[in-house]
């Protein structure tokens, strides 16, 4: 019975979420989705959500479900164009490659810390996003990045308290 009903609450809980069009926290689901956005112009891009808390070894997809742009999600780091590292030590760094409309790349992240991305063609435009992986201590600077792409990233804070952050657009 008891089982029942905490399967019943949960079910409930994630169809009221659905409801007001939010995800369910990080790591209620096995893959955490993050849509590469753009404003039919073109004039404004961003990753929805910008910040995500998830768990060691969870899913991370990335789909671009903007029809006028090619993105990537590439890790701040040396080996992606001389970028700051903004990864933890001993984490690989990633780059997407250019995805076109509806298509998408996974990643799976193991070491616990805080990861920045950005999208390479759109950098400069302030698109970059924040995974927190389990629980860090501190908070990386921001002094590294172009000024445009500090701005959209949530304190580490803020993901863990919130376990998504989105954009208003």
């Amino acid at each position: 019975m008891m089982a029942r009903r905490t399967v019943l609450r949960a079910g409930g809980w994630a169809a009221g979420l659905a409801l007001l069009g939010l995800s369910a926290p990080a790591q209620a689901a096995g893959v955490v989705e993050i849509r590469m956005r753009g404003n039919a112009d073109g004039s404004t891009v961003w990753f929805d959500p910008v910040g995500v808390l998830v768990e060691p070894g969870q899913t991370i997809r990335w789909i671009n479900v903007d029809p006028g742009n090619a993105h990537t999600s590439t890790a701040y780091h040396p080996a992606n164009g001389d970028h700051p590292q903004r990864i933890p030590e001993g984490a690989a760094p990633w780059h997407s490659d250019y995805l076109l409309p509806d298509q998408t790349f996974e990643l799976r992240l193991t070491v616990a810390g805080v990861y920045d991305y950005f999208c390479l063609p759109h950098e400069e435009a302030g698109m970059a996003g924040r995974l927190v992986v389990a629980h860090p201590q501190g908070s990386p600077s921001v002094a590294a990045r172009p000024e445009p792409a500090q701005r959209p990233l949530p304190s580490v804070e803020e993901i863990l308290r919130r376990k998504i952050v989105r954009i208003d657009r």
